[in-house]
């Protein structure tokens, strides 16, 4: 999956996480804290607007780094996200067109603080809407997805991460 957008050029704080705003994924991502990213993104079985572009920032950087580097902290991350994706309901006509779209205004979480505390008692928050909501789980699912043959190399060049690899790509695709 393709995406214009880098890490500078999302809108962090204007996308929400399981604590409220992503202003400090940035950091986050360049600090390698893959447990702090990952109570982020993912909290009680629930992804966030902003999990699908950490997953893209990341997953984009795999290629770039050793094997030997990647973290079993940051294929929890992964494996966090993987495990709630309701696989039954990823279907692209039931998600918005693109991954960019999530980044139009009508998704995007306003800039004043209080307006932002008066979108959480809404009904239905921008960028919650089903579509969009069901969007954020989707568009991960394909990130991780087109990581799967990456993630299988892996599994030669980690052999001590290799079951948890397989844990990972089994989330992505069970045999059926």
């Amino acid at each position: 999956m393709t995406s214009s957008m880098s890490i500078d050029n999302i809108p962090w704080h204007r996308l929400t996480t399981a604590y409220g705003k992503g202003t400090k994924i940035p950091t986050l991502i360049e600090a390698k804290q893959y447990h702090q990213l990952a109570a982020l993104i993912e909290h009680q079985s629930t992804l966030w607007q902003v999990t699908p572009w950490v997953l893209l920032v990341l997953l984009n950087r795999l290629p770039e780094q050793p094997l030997e580097q990647l973290s079993m902290e940051e294929l929890l991350l992964y494996k966090a996200v993987a495990s709630v994706i309701p696989l039954e309901e990823m279907s692209p006509e039931r998600a918005v067109a693109s991954l960019d779209e999530l980044l139009d205004e009508r998704y995007l979480w306003p800039l004043d603080e209080e307006e932002s505390e008066l979108e959480w008692e809404k009904d239905e928050p921008k960028g919650y809407d089903p579509q969009a909501f069901l969007s954020y789980y989707y568009f991960s699912y394909i990130l991780l997805c087109d990581a799967i043959p990456l993630f299988k190399t892996l599994m030669t060049h980690q052999p001590e991460q290799r079951e948890l690899l397989e844990e990972l790509v089994g989330l992505l695709q069970p045999e059926g």
